[in-house]
């Protein structure tokens, strides 16, 4: 089995390496290779083959119990333990979707701004209307938050931040850099959703020390950042 396992892995990681975390030796791989397989074996081999094939083409999210159904629908006779085994030692595991992550809290106390911008996603010069909303990034530590602030002339990221929290700090400085980025705010309209990190006072206030007007519609009332 764990001979079987390094041949399945030669492609990611060197065979000495994988030697010597499986304890076993080197040229004892190599001398099992030279062998002539068994018909088991070669058996093995075909079946890895269709279930790498029924793996792929349900895009890497099907398990073995999954991979099985889909085998014996093919007419392929096999167990499931079997298939599970042979899954395990080609290293091919079952993508788990993420789980969504919700980034607009409509559910607060603060006062929501009119929709003072409809649908008119549309702006004549630069610097007149931007738009703020807030997604998420799955990476490999964890989710991260990410606040853009779109000028709706250009069509361009004009401030964004990246945080691991999802708090009011994230869009008060992606909306800071925007204002750092800009040689004039003082009149533009700023539009996002009903979150409490844009109805918020401290974000508000930083609306306000800038000179700019807030615009709010429901979630989904926003052109696509």
């Amino acid at each position: 089995m764990r001979y079987q396992f390094i041949q399945a892995h030669r492609q990611l990681f060197p065979v000495r390496v994988q030697c010597r975390v499986l304890n076993v030796s080197a040229s004892g791989f190599y001398a099992w290779r030279q062998r002539p397989r068994s018909p088991r074996a070669q058996a093995d081999q075909r079946l890895s083959v269709q279930i790498r094939a029924a793996y792929e083409a349900n895009r890497c999210a099907y398990g073995s119990p999954r991979i099985h159904l889909e085998l014996q629908s093919q007419g392929i006779r096999c167990s499931e333990k079997r298939i599970a085994r042979l899954m395990q030692a080609a290293g091919l595991r079952a993508r788990v979707p993420r789980a969504f992550k919700v980034t607009t809290d409509s559910a607060h106390g603060w006062p929501v701004a009119a929709n003072l911008l409809g649908q008119q996603f549309q702006a004549g010069q630069p610097n007149q209307v931007c738009c703020s909303d807030i997604t998420y990034i799955a990476t490999s530590e964890g989710w991260l938050y990410l606040a853009v602030v779109l000028d709706l002339y250009s069509r361009r990221v004009v401030g964004w931040a990246l945080r691991p929290r999802l708090e009011r700090e994230l869009v008060c400085a992606a909306f800071t850099m925007a204002k750092g980025r800009r040689s004039a705010v003082s009149g533009l309209l700023h539009h996002s959703d009903r979150g409490s990190q844009y109805a918020s006072q401290q974000y508000q206030a930083l609306l306000a020390s800038a000179g700019a007007r807030c615009s709010m519609s429901r979630k989904g009332g926003i052109p696509p950042i």
